[in-house]
């Protein structure tokens, strides 16, 4: 899930060309002219084959023999991948995207949140007030802020004692970092610590009702901050 982009020229390209696909300069089917484009970014022959490389490992491209390299649908794309979901914001797409990891949040964290007060072990309670503690000492700081909340959230879904149920990190964590990003680079956020404390308490009470209940407060207050942001925009746009 780590970000490929940015790493040196190949990460530039890989860049550039991911948003243009994402962002619809291609469209679906679209054969890809490499030396053209090779030609356009100012690279080697070699550059670019490893570029697209990457760009077909996220699902975005594939190349045949008569036919070359082309645009796969969107359906094929892999839109949980990080440089993916980026993109998708970079090029105007992210409050559908940001929209779409709420309603997938709603399905999943509230009922986390009542397993994990059932299921909770010591080491899960330590996990998540490491993660609650960082959030508090992280204020101001974007990026900071970002990882401890990630940390809370994959405490949250390993304290399901599910191991399927904890890999829906892959799933959530890209989408929320993103979300993270937008939200406090923006100053859209209220302070975070007090809605996850009180999902904390709840888990570490065994209190599961609660804790659900907490979740979804906390749901709610995260919708709160992406409309603001999302006003923040039309304003200014």
């Amino acid at each position: 899930m780590s970000s490929y982009a940015g790493r040196g020229v190949h990460g530039q390209v890989v860049r550039q060309l991911g948003a243009r696909i994402v962002g619809g300069d291609f469209a679906e089917g679209e054969i890809l002219d490499v030396r053209a484009l090779g030609a356009e970014l100012d690279v080697s022959l070699t550059v670019m084959r490893e570029s697209l490389k990457v760009l077909a490992g996220k699902g975005l491209i594939d190349a045949r023999q008569k036919r070359g390299t082309f645009v796969r649908p969107r359906a094929a794309w892999n839109l949980l991948d990080s440089d993916v979901i980026r993109w998708r914001v970079e090029r105007g797409d992210g409050e559908r995207l940001m929209r779409d990891l709420a309603d997938v949040r709603s399905l999943v964290e509230p009922a986390a949140a009542h397993r994990a007060a059932r299921r909770r072990t010591e080491a899960d309670l330590v996990a998540l007030g490491t993660a609650l503690a960082a959030m508090a000492d992280a204020r101001g700081d974007t990026a900071a802020e970002a990882e401890a909340d990630a940390s809370f959230h994959r405490a949250l879904l390993a304290a399901t004692g599910n191991e399927l149920l904890a890999r829906l990190d892959l799933l959530l964590e890209p989408g929320l970092r993103e979300r993270d990003r937008l939200v406090h680079a923006r100053g859209g956020a209220d302070d975070p610590v007090p809605s996850h404390r009180a999902v904390l308490d709840a888990i570490r009470d065994q209190d599961a009702p609660r804790a659900e209940l907490a979740m979804l407060d906390l749901l709610a207050k995260a919708a709160e901050d992406l409309d603001h942001v999302s006003a923040t925009r039309a304003d200014t746009g």
